[in-house]
């Protein structure tokens, strides 16, 4: 038998935590380091993998819950909500060079 293209992955990959839910049902979570697509599951079991954008209109509950300038992801597709890493950087305000 040939030896694989690619050695097998020697550590866990993290996982986004959920932190709760919003009144209409909107799931809340932590992204995971570097995380750039939503890993929400269906009723099928099937992957979303929308792509997290920037959300900067949302609601009075969100603002009242993290405050008016929040840094809050929405997932493209099925709407999850998440909130940054704190192992990361933010990625709100201007470039610098």
């Amino acid at each position: 038998m040939a030896t694989p293209k690619y050695a097998e992955a020697k550590r866990e990959m993290p996982v986004p935590q959920e932190v709760g839910t919003l009144t209409d049902g909107t799931k809340i979570k932590v992204r995971a380091p570097r995380m750039r697509a939503c890993n929400e599951k269906d009723e099928k079991d099937k992957l979303c993998a929308g792509h997290l954008k920037r959300w900067y209109f949302f609601g009075p509950e969100i603002e009242q819950r993290f405050g008016k300038n929040a840094e809050i992801y929405r997932c493209e597709h099925c709407k999850t909500l998440y909130l940054p890493n704190p192992d990361e950087a933010p990625r709100s305000g201007t470039l610098a060079y």
